[in-house]
């Protein structure tokens, strides 16, 4: 048995070198703008100290990247979490079914681009009510005198917290001018994060902000100032030349340090087509090449009746194999994977019976 072992010993270390290669490969594989709703749900429960990097039914995710789940959200709604990758195809499909007789108003069987908007916007306001009723429990959680208003400093102290740091002594600190020691990169957020907490606080400014405030410091997209700081941020970030306006090369430009590996930039190529098409097609919207803050406003405000007419167009012409401006059940399980995030099998031979 000695024997026998002892080349498995020797080749233990070769496997384990083996695997950290390719899980390094696959990370190295995923930009870091190609984050998906499925990635993020792993870390949905943790408390929202932080604002969130990603806002359901908004077209742009804090950092500029386009939200790739965005089509989802807004089809789906709160059932975003209803079509898992291992789910029952059948089940799946009876559901997606049921959801298409929901957008179906007037039962003729096809969806249009009218139909589609007014579903757009209802879906987008559950996420609106899902993002009003988190807000509440992380405002209770950051406010421990339960005076409806919550402090930078109470809420700096929470943050902290959330950091690994000591709550009683960061408060003591806090209390009495003391400088606090905490390392450079959470001295930044802690500096960007106090902008936006002044941004949020509506006049006349006193850094305290009511339930309503802290709803517009977690979500922008609940407030129009809120909404052109988060505009401003962005444009801030993209802008190359300082004109405060972006132009196709810098909306496209890629992270430096994206693209490591062929699949990487495989992956990147496609990401670069995606945002040259939403940039030339749905955000400059007088098409003179160069986008605005007005412009990219507009084009990010999720409950903008235009915007969700255009999305509902652009959504049917994806799956409108038969070019009559509708869409179809048959058109509807055929692109299962655009609306749901999961691919149906078998759309065509199921479509009646599911419906």
């Amino acid at each position: 048995m000695a024997f026998r072992q002892a080349p498995l010993c020797g080749l233990a270390p070769h496997c384990l070198w083996l695997l950290g290669v390719i899980l390094l490969m696959d990370v190295s594989a995923r930009p870091a703008n190609h984050s998906s709703a499925r990635e993020r749900a792993g870390t949905k429960d943790e408390p929202e100290i932080l604002p969130p990097d990603h806002l359901n039914g908004v077209k742009l995710e804090m950092d500029g990247h386009l939200n790739k789940d965005f089509h989802q959200e807004v089809f789906l709604g709160k059932d975003m979490d209803g079509f898992e990758e291992d789910a029952e195809p059948r089940r799946s499909r009876r559901k997606l079914m049921v959801i298409f007789s929901k957008v179906d108003v007037n039962t003729d069987r096809k969806i249009s681009a009218k139909e589609m908007q007014h579903w757009i916007m209802e879906k987008t306001a559950e996420h609106f009510q899902e993002a009003i009723e988190e807000s509440k429990v992380h405002f209770h959680a950051v406010d421990p005198d339960g005076d409806g208003r919550v402090s930078w400093d109470e809420y700096k102290v929470k943050f902290l917290v959330s950091k690994g740091h000591n709550e009683r002594e960061i408060a003591e600190k806090i209390k009495n001018g003391e400088e606090l020691k905490v390392d450079e990169e959470t001295q930044e957020v802690l500096e960007n994060l106090k902008d936006r907490w002044y941004q949020a606080d509506n006049p006349p400014s006193d850094l305290l902000l009511t339930e309503d405030e802290f709803l517009s410091f977690l979500h922008p997209e609940h407030s129009r100032g809120m909404l052109k700081f988060m505009v401003k941020e962005i444009v801030r970030d993209l802008d190359q030349d300082g004109d405060k306006q972006l132009s196709l090369p810098e909306f496209i430009s890629l992270p430096v340090g994206t693209v490591e590996n062929q699949q990487g930039q495989d992956i990147d190529d496609s990401w670069v087509r995606d945002r040259k098409k939403e940039f030339e097609e749905l955000i400059d919207a007088n098409h003179d090449g160069i986008v605005t803050m007005a412009e990219l406003e507009d084009y990010m405000d999720p409950m903008n009746e235009y915007n969700a007419l255009n999305e509902a167009k652009q959504m049917i012409a994806i799956a409108d194999e038969n070019q009559n401006h509708h869409l179809e059940p048959e058109e509807v399980l055929k692109y299962s994977e655009f609306f749901t995030g999961s691919k149906l099998m078998d759309y065509a031979r199921n479509v009646h019976e599911e419906f």
